[in-house]
């Protein structure tokens, strides 16, 4: 009987390495849609003090057909909402919204 046999169920064992790698094969990738003055902040986010790249997400898509995470960076008005429910439609299954 090994380790794996004793231990109850939901616990998985694993490497440091490992988990690091799923991580980063499974992490998302963003489009940003930049509105006000907070796209200035996104960009300061995908710069090196940050360091977004650790996690996998260091490419912003500036297509919405390679994303599946879409960052909306500010306050979206009525006459642009349409616009941003369009973008989404154009991301492929599954799909997030921040």
């Amino acid at each position: 009987m090994g380790i794996e046999e004793k231990l109850p169920s939901g616990i998985l064992l694993t490497s440091v390495e490992k988990l690091s790698n799923w991580a980063r094969k499974s992490s998302f990738w963003g489009a940003t849609f930049g509105l006000a003055c907070c796209a200035i902040e996104m960009m300061a986010a995908g710069g090196p003090h940050y360091d977004l790249g650790r996690w996998g997400m260091e490419v912003f898509r500036a297509s919405p057909r390679q994303a599946d995470l879409m960052i909306v960076a500010g306050r979206v008005s009525q006459k642009m909402a349409p616009v941003v429910r369009t973008i989404y439609d154009q991301m492929p299954e599954p799909r997030s919204v921040i």
